[in-house]
């Protein structure tokens, strides 16, 4: 079929922040892998310009021109207009992927939903809640890896024994620091750390390469040694939106791209990793200190337990396996 994909290029719709790799590796190269024609639409511009009214117009003709089977969306906040989006879904069908239901549901999916004819969420919890609203047409899916070439055999020559890598935030900051603590030096890339963000390459080459991946969490954390690290750590509590955490891509992209991964516990983790064989989870800090020290001084059931977690994701956990299964469904 034809698609027009609608997605921003760049992260963030800036271009300093680098492609949107999940957009144009995750979606759109699989796309045209899947056999489909694609054309693309991306907003950056328009609401970086504040040209938004222009952003409707230009869209809806676009679409008339191409007159595709389907528009796939990866809505960001509120670029687009119901009425814009309403026009679109009475001539064609369209798609939204709403990956945060976690936490935005009820100030954003539930009102933007209703206006294409399907609604992929990642989060099974809110599956019912679309139901609730009336909205049938919703197709659970989840985050997963970039379709990439990328080494399946068990490297083990390591340069680092505990690395993390994602963006700086205060409830990530303390638990790093509670890890120097107990002795164990975690080294961080991304934004807002001393070693700064990494290219994709660079962070597969990270992964490979570290002993233990830590996937931390960016949700609301109310250890009490958290809230007194720093005051302002409660007034941050109070207002992060994120209450729970939630699965995303790096779930995946740490055992696809050959790295062992020790991660907080997230609901329904274990309908895609068996627990204890092809990924380790923690409940809090302590715990996540208590594993790395064990899976350190462990390393052949460390080893053993990358292995199959690399076996798994790449034969189930890629966005070709997503998108076969979503368009199984339409």
């Amino acid at each position: 079929m034809k698609i027009l994909y609608v997605d921003m290029q760049f992260n963030y719709g800036k271009e300093k922040d680098g492609i949107n790799q999940i957009g144009e590796i995750g979606f759109n190269r699989v796309f045209k892998k899947l056999g489909h024609e694609v054309v693309t639409f991306y907003y950056d511009e328009y609401f970086n310009s504040g040209a938004l009214v222009k952003l409707q117009t230009d869209l809806l003709k676009y679409a008339d021109e191409q007159q595709p089977d389907l528009i796939y969306f990866c809505l960001y906040t509120d670029q687009f207009t119901p009425e814009t989006l309403l026009a679109l879904k009475a001539k064609y069908r369209t798609i939204n992927w709403f990956g945060d239901d976690q936490w935005r549901f009820e100030n954003f999916s539930a009102k933007y939903a209703p206006l294409f004819t399907y609604a992929i969420t990642t989060d099974p919890f809110a599956v019912p809640k679309y139901k609730k609203a009336g909205i049938e047409n919703v197709i659970l899916s989840q985050w997963a890896a970039l379709n990439i070439d990328s080494p399946t055999e068990n490297s083990v020559n390591y340069e680092f024994d505990v690395s993390f890598v994602g963006g700086a935030n205060s409830v990530r900051k303390w638990f790093v620091s509670e890890f120097a603590k107990a002795g164990i030096q975690v080294n961080t890339f991304g934004n807002n750390w001393q070693n700064g963000p990494v290219s994709l390459e660079k962070m597969q080459e990270i992964f490979r390469k570290s002993k233990i991946n830590l996937n931390l969490s960016n949700s609301t954390n109310l250890d009490v040694r958290y809230l007194t690290h720093n005051l302002r750590n409660i007034v941050t509590a109070i207002r992060n939106p994120k209450n729970t955490s939630q699965m995303k891509a790096r779930n995946f992209e740490i055992p696809y791209f050959g790295g062992f991964q020790l991660t907080d516990y997230l609901p329904t983790l274990e309908n895609y990793f068996a627990i204890g064989r092809e990924v380790v989870c923690y409940a809090n800090v302590n715990e996540a200190i208590q594993l790395t020290k064990f899976y350190l001084e462990n390393s052949e059931l460390r080893e053993k337990i990358k292995a199959a977690s690399i076996e798994k994701t790449h034969a189930e956990h890629t966005y070709l396996h997503r998108l076969q299964e979503i368009f199984s469904q339409l």
